[in-house]
């Protein structure tokens, strides 16, 4: 015999009709495992509303006290549709100023009406696109550095490899050659770390728009790497999107080393690893280069005079005040929050007041952008990044 199926109200509905016949309050409760206050509040809307009451009812409160009048709510999408064109701000100071004697509300409820009611456009969220930047050609070691990912590749345990490499482009020097199994910029961080302890500071690095040398969504499509060496006083080189060829030279020492290191693979990356140092060791001192009149990089590399020091701190002496980006990529200036980027986070960023009620974010020597008292945002300006880098590569 199947179990019989009941539901809420047709047990309220046998909890009326033993009512009904005269039984009493306080056993009934007892047996169906209610209190008899609840009892009473069910026979009691049995009787106000007969079957209907006994279903059950919202929880939503009748009033919430925050809630905007609708009164309030009327005048807001009236203004919008006699001025289509004003935003949340305009909207709220015009409310404000035709009925000086009442609260105005914030204008972020102002906003939340007009999106409750359709009459707000949402653009689309442009994407950056990375363009690259003015490319220099050096003939001198250590004024340009190239660093890039050689395609990643299966070892015999079934993971995958991720060769970093660093090359010199004057003298072709390879400088490191790091089997590492992602692309994470932490592992980055230590690469370029022990390059920088092992042979100085180069004046630029060249490199592609692909993490984690740049990152797309960020502020200017720079990343926390880049942000290091800008830091490090390391000027920014990045090739246009799908030409290798202007980071030709890197790219040919790439073909030699799938050649002579990656094929076949090792058996792990401890193996891979011992592949990769004696064929740095090939690459400098044994390999003759026709590029170099058959001399090799090991007899024309020098290292760099900068030695690696470490970030020391920034100062902003002309700026009014001296910001540190939170790691949610946040400045707080005289209560508000602004958005700047997460890839700044831990730096320290100059702000200074132009106008009445607008601020100029600066990063070192570059302007990053603006933001106001109203809208609280950092609007960017021109990409101080793109062009102002190092004068263009003959063709």
């Amino acid at each position: 015999m199947p179990w019989k199926e009941c539901n809420v109200v047709e047990e309220r509905l046998r909890f009326i009709a033993r009512v009904l016949d005269g039984e009493k309050m306080a056993g009934l409760c007892r047996e169906f495992g209610i209190s008899r206050k609840t009892g009473y509040k069910i026979y009691s809307r049995y009787k106000d509303c007969g079957i209907d009451g006994l279903t059950d009812r919202s929880r939503r409160p009748y009033r919430q006290a925050s809630q905007l009048p609708m009164q309030i709510e009327k005048l807001i999408v009236g203004l919008k549709k006699t001025y289509p064109h004003w935003g949340a701000p305009k909207i709220r100071e015009k409310l404000r100023r035709l009925y000086p004697d009442m609260h105005c509300p914030a204008i972020s409820t102002v906003h939340a009406v007009l999106d409750r009611h359709g009459l707000v456009k949402r653009r689309k969220r442009r994407r950056n696109k990375a363009q690259g930047t003015a490319l220099a050609h050096v003939t001198e070691p250590n004024e340009l550095w190239c660093a890039d990912y050689k395609g990643e590749f299966m070892l015999a345990d079934r993971r995958y490899c991720y060769p970093l490499t660093i090359t010199d482009y004057a003298s072709r020097y390879l400088i490191t050659c790091d089997a590492l199994s992602t692309t994470k910029e932490v592992y980055a961080f230590s690469v370029f770390e022990r390059a920088f302890k092992d042979f100085g500071l180069p004046k630029a690095i060249r490199t592609d728009n692909g993490v984690p040398f740049s990152c797309c969504n960020a502020l200017y499509g720079l990343s926390k790497l880049s942000v290091w060496w800008l830091r490090l006083g390391i000027n920014i080189e990045r090739i246009k999107p799908g030409h290798p060829e202007q980071n030709g030279r890197h790219e040919r020492m790439h073909l030699t080393l799938k050649k002579e290191a990656t094929k076949p693979a090792a058996e792990n990356f401890l193996v891979q690893q011992a592949r990769f140092d004696n064929f740095i060791d090939y690459y400098n001192q044994d390999r003759p280069h026709q590029a170099l009149n058959m001399q090799m990089p090991g007899e024309l590399y020098k290292k760099s005079p900068r030695p690696y020091q470490g970030l020391g701190d920034l100062e902003y002496p002309f700026h009014d005040r001296t910001a540190l980006v939170t790691n949610c990529g946040r400045i707080c200036y005289k209560r508000r929050k602004i958005n700047v980027s997460t890839v700044f986070a831990g730096q320290r960023v100059g702000v200074k007041q132009v106008t009445n009620s607008v601020w100029l974010v600066s990063f070192m020597q570059y302007d990053l952008g603006y933001f106001d008292a109203e809208t609280v945002r950092l609007e960017p300006i021109e990409n101080p990044f793109r062009t102002n880098v190092l004068p263009m590569c003959p063709v």
